[in-house]
């Protein structure tokens, strides 16, 4: 099945439908860093632009509609102003293409607070406004550490939209899986890294603190501005795009060489990105928003198998059907 990917990023839904067996055909990024992680690491055809200038008629043919359109809108993490924020509103730039093209499936992501932003009234304007356009709707929230074996707890809202009621009705969420990646599987405490990874008394004030709280290297701990927070699930915490900034959001770890926050490429790692995929020469702040603002690659595979497997079924329903007349 062929893919068009709308909010591309760095092609985390991208990958997890290709490792599923798909193929992505055309996607569209505004973001230009992000764009250049993107055609590092893939063939398809890149527009870098507004998505309210995409023209529908120039997009090819294509199978599955994949977008995971910006959260900032909606998450706890953001302020929260749905539709009233211009993010938001980019929801009615997708609604667009789906009604001109009208794939016979539609994906998207977001984050899990969709679903009660606005005491709900947001995620009910998409899912009828889905509905309208003759697609058959179910949603899940899913959390990678239970549906992606990947060691970060992020939970985020999965909407599948099928034009097909009998690939409709064939299709679940997938099941979950046991996690049996640690940390130590993704983060390399081992491995001295450069120099500025690491907190010291020279260089940050709340230091003494860190030192006395960031004890073990089963957890991954945050600074909350004036206490140290532990999180003993064995698991990450969700990762965020304004990590790079600093602030309360940098995810820290005591590793062989001193206390340190997480490279970029250990973020990928918790997105579960391989290990082949390549981050280019830019800022280092940009590859930490790139991360946070990504998906969890494992667990878009599992959807997508899921419902590959739906649209199969259906098909054997329906040549049965045909068959029989």
């Amino acid at each position: 099945m062929k893919a068009l990917s709308l909010f591309a990023g760095v092609g985390g839904i991208d990958l997890g439908f290709e490792q599923a067996g798909g193929e992505v055909i055309w996607a569209n990024e505004i973001d230009e860093k992000a764009s250049i992680t993107y055609k590092q690491n893939f063939k398809s055809h890149l527009e870098v632009k507004d998505i309210a200038k995409v023209d529908t008629q120039m997009l090819p043919n294509f199978d599955v509609l994949l977008a995971g359109f910006p959260c900032q809108a909606f998450s706890i993490a953001g302020y929260r102003k749905g539709f009233e924020d211009e993010r938001g509103n980019l929801f009615f730039e997708v609604d667009r293409i789906i009604k001109d093209k009208q794939p016979p499936v539609v994906f998207l992501e977001n984050v899990k607070n969709l679903v009660s932003h606005d005491n709900g009234n947001t995620f009910r304007v998409i899912k009828e406004a889905l509905e309208a356009h003759g697609y058959h709707v179910k949603h899940s929230v899913l959390n990678a550490k239970e549906y992606g074996n990947i060691p970060q707890n992020r939970e985020r809202i999965y909407i599948v939209g099928f034009l097909d009621k009998e690939a409709y009705k064939n299709f679940n969420f997938p099941d979950p899986v046991e996690l049996k990646k640690k940390l130590s599987d993704v983060i390399d405490f081992a491995k001295k890294v450069d120099d500025k990874y690491y907190y010291s008394a020279d260089k940050y004030s709340f230091y003494d603190l860190l030192e006395e709280s960031v004890v073990s290297q089963s957890s991954i701990y945050q600074w909350r501005r004036q206490y140290v927070r532990e999180n003993k699930s064995g698991v990450c915490p969700t990762l965020t795009a304004n990590m790079g900034t600093g602030g309360h959001n940098v995810p820290l770890i005591l590793s062989n060489h001193g206390i340190r926050k997480l490279t970029p490429r250990e973020c990928f790692n918790l997105m579960g990105y391989p290990k082949n995929y390549k981050l280019p020469d830019v800022a280092q702040s940009h590859l930490y928003k790139q991360a946070g603002n990504s998906v969890v690659v494992p667990v878009i595979k599992q959807v997508m198998i899921e419902v590959f497997d739906a649209i199969d079924e259906a098909s054997k329903y329906q040549n049965n059907i045909a068959q029989a007349q």
